[in-house]
């Protein structure tokens, strides 16, 4: 059983007219022709077909197609798992051109003007949009959900990197002083935890006592920040709870 062209095109999704180019270049001759003089395509024709549209899928031009598809060593199953391995690659190289195109429009939609390069010496494998959508669940509409949008939408990467460094030493202080056994309501552990308020006015949004009061429940509350703040130091969630519930009582709020 054979097929007209116009049959083919269709089931192929291409025009009649390429196909009467590949005709006449030698591409793809059909099988058999009517009395009358027109093309009828075979079984081995639309074979050789779909190994040409996958090629060209491919990248691959027309004259270099003829040379592979031509070559009396290689069956149709080679061809196959050749080109089996071709779409892997272009996948996987269309994956990481989707990842950079997604943190493009990511970063453009919060104003966040890093190079994915950049982000990744900044986050490592965090991610800070996986959390949007919690974040805007639980604080979205509020004042300081705003604010911290529009500061960190013009944040460059000297910024981030000044914020990093400085919540980095925080931590490191924190860590210190719970491994040393320092109570959390002395002084330096209450300067401390001062410090993280500040931090997180600085950078973010005004972070009053109240809220600071609230971030701390929330670290010995949420696993997932208890479990940050272990890997510093065992009990540094507790111990930094603690800590800035004194600091907010010796501010008198």
């Amino acid at each position: 059983m054979s097929l007209t062209v116009g049959h083919v095109a269709r089931l192929a999704g291409i025009t009649v007219r390429t196909l009467h180019h590949y005709d006449e270049i030698g591409l793809l001759t059909p099988g058999e022709r009517t009395h009358a003089g027109y093309r009828r395509y075979t079984d081995d024709d639309l074979v050789r077909l779909q190994q040409i549209l996958l090629y060209r899928e491919l990248g691959f031009p027309l004259d270099e197609i003829a040379v592979i598809l031509d070559d009396p060593a290689t069956d149709e199953l080679t061809q196959l798992r050749r080109q089996h391995e071709l779409l892997v690659r272009k996948t996987e190289r269309l994956r990481e051109v989707i990842t950079a195109v997604e943190r493009a429009i990511e970063a453009r939609t919060r104003g966040i003007a890093l190079t994915p390069q950049e982000r990744l010496e900044l986050f490592g494998a965090f991610t800070p949009e996986d959390h949007d959508a919690e974040v805007e669940r639980r604080w979205g509409g509020s004042a300081a959900y705003e604010q911290s949008r529009r500061r960190v939408a013009s944040y460059t990467r000297a910024d981030w990197l000044e914020l990093k460094a400085e919540a980095e030493a925080i931590s490191r202080g924190l860590a210190a002083a719970c491994e040393a056994g320092l109570p959390p309501d002395g002084e330096h552990a209450m300067d401390l935890a001062e410090r993280h308020r500040g931090h997180i006015s600085r950078w973010f949004y005004t972070c009053t006592f109240e809220i600071h009061r609230g971030l701390g429940e929330l670290y010995v509350s949420d696993p997932r920040f208890t479990a940050t703040y272990e890997t510093l130091a065992p009990g540094l969630a507790a111990f930094l709870r603690l800590a800035i519930v004194a600091n907010a009582c010796r501010s008198g709020a």
